[in-house]
């Protein structure tokens, strides 16, 4: 198994739990159990970027798996 799709897997993995940490807003704990102070509203701006760059991460990530479980 090729080391670049190791080493490029886990910088691919630090990036996204980045993106993921930097979204989280200040809901407050009170936010995991579905309190009623979510409203919805759209993103904007770099929220918008980050939102599209998570996914785009989560998409290389599983891709970057597939690959490495395709060669072992």
């Amino acid at each position: 198994m090729p080391t670049y799709l190791l080493v490029a897997q886990i910088l691919v993995s630090a990036a996204l739990i980045a993106s993921v940490l930097f979204q989280l807003r200040g809901g407050g704990i009170g936010g995991i159990f579905g309190q009623a102070d979510s409203v919805y509203r759209t993103r904007r701006g770099i929220e918008s970027t980050l939102f599209k760059l998570t996914i785009v991460l989560v998409i290389v990530l599983v891709v970057l798996a597939t690959l490495i479980a395709a060669q072992s």
